[in-house]
């Protein structure tokens, strides 16, 4: 029977390189599979750090996954297996749509993405699949803070500060108001934590001022 089957880690784990490996070895024996993706450094695409990429379907939030499915099914005379990288971007009902996918089409899901923001906390994609998944495996490949440690929590930073606050979605390495530069660095929690209690400091001393 078809399963969904749910991959998460940190940034640099090799999600997107293992989502571009499974996908690639369901269709060199000749399954069909629709590979998508959501807010991809390169749109349009599921690419991985390494350099490889691999043309897919872009899950906005007004796509419906399960018709997509469908109509894929259609174009291309059936479909075996979805694979859904960044899937923790999905809203609920997306995920919901993936395990629909399981279960009314018989068609395998592999879904991989990141289990908390950098914020701290679940992504609503994430969430919902940690519920639904029959499987859920943590990607093996450790990701390390700058400290050595190992990586746990994906930290913001703008213009080098490590920042709590801001839209949810915003792909690294881009302009934001006032030309301030996004970026991302992999945080041990006790890291991730130093920086927050450091900025909390900082807004208590500016209210004592005032």
């Amino acid at each position: 029977m078809a399963e969904l089957r749910f991959y998460f880690g940190t940034m640099g784990s090799g999600k997107s390189t293992q989502a571009l490996q499974i996908n690639h070895n369901l269709r060199s024996r000749g399954l069909k599979t629709m590979l998508c993706s959501q807010l991809d450094r390169e749109d349009g695409k599921v690419s991985s750090r390494l350099g490889v990429s691999a043309v897919a379907e872009q899950v906005t939030d007004s796509v419906n996954v399960y018709t997509l499915a469908q109509r894929t099914a259609e174009v291309h005379g059936g479909l075996d297996a979805v694979v859904a990288d960044e899937a923790q971007f999905y809203t609920a009902p997306q995920i919901e749509q993936l395990a629909r996918i399981v279960d009314e089409m018989q068609v395998e899901v592999y879904a991989f993405g990141l289990l908390t923001s950098f914020q701290g906390e679940l992504f609503e994609g994430t969430k919902r699949l940690l519920e639904l998944a029959d499987i859920r495996s943590e990607v093996q490949v450790e990701a390390r803070c700058w400290c050595g440690r190992r990586a746990t929590h994906n930290a913001r930073l703008i213009d080098g500060s490590q920042v709590y606050d801001g839209q949810l979605k915003v792909v690294g390495d881009t302009d934001v108001t006032n030309d301030a530069v996004v970026s991302y660095e992999l945080r041990c929690r006790d890291h991730w934590h130093t920086a927050l209690r450091e900025l909390q400091g900082q807004q208590s001393e500016l209210f004592q001022d005032e």
